[in-house]
Formats: C-alpha cells, sequence, structure tokens
C-alpha cells in the first residue's frame, strides 16, 4: 500500500472575524435571506396548485377521471422538487440528490406511467412538502423580512435620519406621541442607543435568519431527497462494485505471481529434471549436479507458494486467530511493534480476515515511508464495532488525497460498513484507525 507522506504545501488562511461577529456581512446569510424571500411567493404558488390537483383529483376519483388528473397533480409536485433542490443548490449550499424515478413497467404505456407515479413514495412526500411549507414559509418570511428590516434600519438610523421630513415638526422617529407630548429620537445620546440596539438585533438576527433557512434545509432533503431505502440500496451497489472489483484485482494478483513464480520455476524444474534424465546414463556426475539444483528449485517454489497462501489467507489467522497472526506480521515488519489484542471472543472469519489484511497493508506501509522508529498495533470490541488503531512514531505527513493506498483501503472498509480516519501532522506521529462492524 502506498500512503502519501510529505510536507504541506497548503498555503495559510488568513485571520477571518469570528462566526457571531461575521455572520451579518457573510455572504452565506444575505443568500439565506433571500431564500426566504423568495419561499413564500413560490409556496403560495405550490400549495394552491397542489392543492387544487388533490381535490380535483379526489372529488373525481369515483369517474376514474380523477386517476390521471391526481398521477399528473403528483408529477407536477415532483416538477416543484426539482426547482426546490436548485434553490436549496443557489441559495442553501445543500446539495440534495434526486429522489428514485417513477418508473412504468415495460409495455405498461400510459397506464403504467401513471400507476407508476401513484405508487411512488417520493411523489406523495413532494406533495407533502408542497402542503406543509406553504405555512412555515409565511412564519419564517414574517420574522425574516421583520427582524432583518428592522435591525438594519436601526442600527444605520443616524445615517439615513436627515430624510425624515422637518416639515412634518420632527427631525427623528418618534416613538411616543398621545396628542399633547411626543418622544422623539433625536439627540446624540438617543442615536447612539438606538444604533447599539440595532448593532444587537443585526447580530442576533443574522442567526435568526440561518436558523429559520436550517428548517428549510431539513425540509428539503427530508421530503424532497430520496428516501433511506433507496440511498442504502445505491450505496450497497456501490459497495457491491467495490467488492467485485477488488476481488478481481485479488484474483490477477494471484494469476500473476502464479504465472511469474511458482509456474515459472516449475516448468524449469521439469526441463532441468529432464536433462539429468538424459545425462544419468552418460554423466552421473553432472545428472546428480542438476537433480541438487532442481532441489534447490523445489524449495524456493514451495516458499513462494507458502508467502502466495498467505497472502490469500494466512493458515495462522484461521487455526489461532488475530492474536497469533498480528503477531506473525508485526514479527516481519523493519520496525520493533507492540501488538494489543483485546477481544472477548473471535469475530466472523470474514471480519477477521479483513482486519488482518488490514494491519498487515497498514504495517507494510509503516516499513516503507514512515522512518519510524516503533510502531503499535491495537484490537478491541466497542460496541457491536471492532476497532483497529495503528500508530507510529515517523514523519507523519499521511495524506488519503495524495496516495491510493489509503483510499483503497478506506474503499474496501467502507464495502462491509466500515470506516477509516487518519491523523498524521507534519513531524508525526501518525494514526490511523479502522472500524468494523462486529459480527460474531
Amino acid at each position: 500500500m502506498a500512503m502519501a507522506y510529505g510536507p504541506d504545501t497548503g498555503h495559510p488562511r488568513a485571520p477571518r472575524l469570528p462566526a457571531w461577529l461575521g455572520a451579518p456581512l457573510a455572504a452565506r446569510t444575505w443568500r439565506e435571506f433571500c431564500h426566504l424571500l423568495l419561499g413564500l411567493p413560490l409556496s403560495l404558488c405550490y400549495f394552491a396548485l397542489s392543492v387544487t390537483a388533490l381535490a380535483v383529483g379526489a372529488g373525481l376519483v369515483v369517474t376514474f377521471v380523477g386517476i390521471p388528473v391526481l398521477a399528473l397533480g403528483l408529477a407536477m409536485c415532483r416538477g416543484f422538487g426539482v426547482v426546490e433542490r436548485a434553490r436549496a443548490r443557489a441559495f442553501l449550499g445543500s446539495r440534495v440528490g434526486d429522489p428514485e424515478p417513477a418508473r412504468a413497467e415495460p409495455g405498461t404505456g400510459l397506464t403504467g406511467a401513471v400507476w407508476a407515479v401513484l405508487k411512488s413514495g417520493a411523489s406523495w412526500r413532494h406533495l407533502l412538502y408542497a402542503v406543509l411549507h406553504m405555512p412555515w414559509a409565511v412564519v419564517a418570511f414574517s420574522l425574516a423580512v421583520t427582524v432583518w428590516s428592522t435591525a438594519w434600519a436601526l442600527f444605520t438610523y443616524p445615517l439615513w435620519r436627515w430624510s425624515l421630513p422637518l416639515h412634518a415638526g420632527t427631525d427623528g422617529i418618534q416613538v411616543y406621541g398621545d396628542g399633547t407630548r411626543a418622544y422623539v429620537l433625536d439627540s446624540g445620546a438617543e442615536l447612539a442607543v438606538t444604533s447599539g440596539v440595532g448593532l444587537v438585533l443585526v447580530l442576533l438576527g443574522a442567526w435568526l435568519v440561518r436558523g429559520l433557512a436550517a428548517v428549510d434545509r431539513a425540509l428539503v432533503r427530508g421530503l424532497l431527497g430520496p428516501s433511506r431505502l433507496a440511498t442504502r440500496v445505491v450505496e450497497l451497489e456501490s459497495d457491491r462494485g467495490v467488492v467485485v472489483d477488488v476481488a478481481a484485482a485479488d484474483l490477477r494478483r494471484i494469476e500473476r505471481d502464479l504465472h511469474d513464480g511458482a509456474q515459472a520455476r516449475l516448468v524449469a524444474l521439469a526441463m532441468d529434471l529432464g536433462l539429468a534424465k538424459e545425462k544419468a546414463t552418460e554423466d552421473p556426475r553432472a545428472a546428480a549436479r542438476m537433480v541438487e539444483e532442481a532441489h534447490d528449485e523445489v524449495k524456493l517454489a514451495l516458499q513462494e507458494l507458502r508467502d502466495l497462501a498467505r497472502g490469500i489467507h494466512p493458515a495462522i489467522l484461521t487455526d489461532r486467530g488475530l492474536d497469533a497472526a498480528l503477531s506473525a506480521v508485526a514479527s516481519r515488519c523493519t520496525v520493533p511493534v507492540t501488538v494489543g489484542v483485546d477481544l472477548p471472543e473471535r469475530p466472523a472469519a470474514a471480519v477477521e480476515g479483513i482486519a488482518y489484511f488490514t494491519v498487515s497493508e497498514l504495517l507494510q506501509n509503516v516499513s516503507k515511508h514512515a522512518r519510524a522508529h516503533h510502531a503499535t498495533v491495537d484490537v478491541w470490541r466497542t460496541g457491536d464495532r471492532l476497532l483497529i488503531q495503528v500508530t507510529d512514531d515517523g514523519r507523519g505527513g499521511a495524506d488519503p488525497t495524495r496516495g491510493t493506498g489509503l483510499a483503497g483501503l478506506a474503499e474496501r472498509l467502507d464495502a462491509v460498513d466500515g470506516v477509516l480516519a487518519v491523523h498524521s501532522p507534519e513531524g508525526g506521529p501518525t494514526t490511523v484507525t479502522a472500524e468494523l462492524p462486529w459480527r460474531g
């Protein structure tokens, strides 16, 4: 496995304002405010059209005309979802995947298309969004516009107070008046207090806008995105592809090792033994020498076959478990390795195999790239998870994005619902933690 080590070439970031102080001026806040502004007119349109389609379709369903009308309304709601996902992507920075399409059975024609839309859970979730988002959009619009505009008006009051009409008999905002007396904000102290209150409201209003937008973001993700089941199916399909690719790569490696290693030696051995057989009567001494050389070739071929078998699935892992197998791997590492395995029982054979090869690849990387003086391997169980941690005191700087080894290992673990985490600052130490599901 190859892991990229080396200095970080990234440029240091310029210091920024604290999040709570820079929020009112952040582009994100203003984008989310625009999202809330557009939400009300769009939600009113969605609500009116979807409720109308639902009412007409339900009312006409006894005549069977309402069924295609209802399907058409649901398809229209799916179109609303396209707009809302694009809006969330543009203003909220939230990339929500498309839901599972409503696929009709081949050869069913228009009837199949109508039935596919009606039985699609995603279609009904889109309708639910169109109905529920309208009252929420009214609340979000009212709060955002009232608080945000009032906050900025008070904060900038000293800048625009001059625009108030003097001919009306006032030179400031009238806070109170009963016909005989009035309280107007016109003195310097009052201007400062008003601006200070506005500043507080601006700071609070920015986070209010973000909170309201977060609810919108959750609604879009929960109702307009793919369902959990569909997402899980996609993940399993992707994981299956990774497993198939890994298995195919392992088979090609085994075939290559057999062809270039043991098979080539056995072919040469057969030729040497054939020559020795021909010379047995003519030159017994030369034949004996050739048989001795052939014997050495047999030993090398056997060693290569043992190494190949160990790479497929070591016998020590099957017979004695992870503790002994990892100790054997550690003994072949070029740096001293301390192994600690604390497992109450043995996990499933498949999990043991993945754990073994994970540690094997990580220790191989330590030997080749880390320039470490010592490494540690710890394996333990926490709840229903098997945890593996490999630490070395090498130079650090390991980055999965710059090396194919860690990325490939992460894909293999992800294929079995595992996780790989790397912490490797410049100068070390490097800690790689792998988490696997426990299957006894």
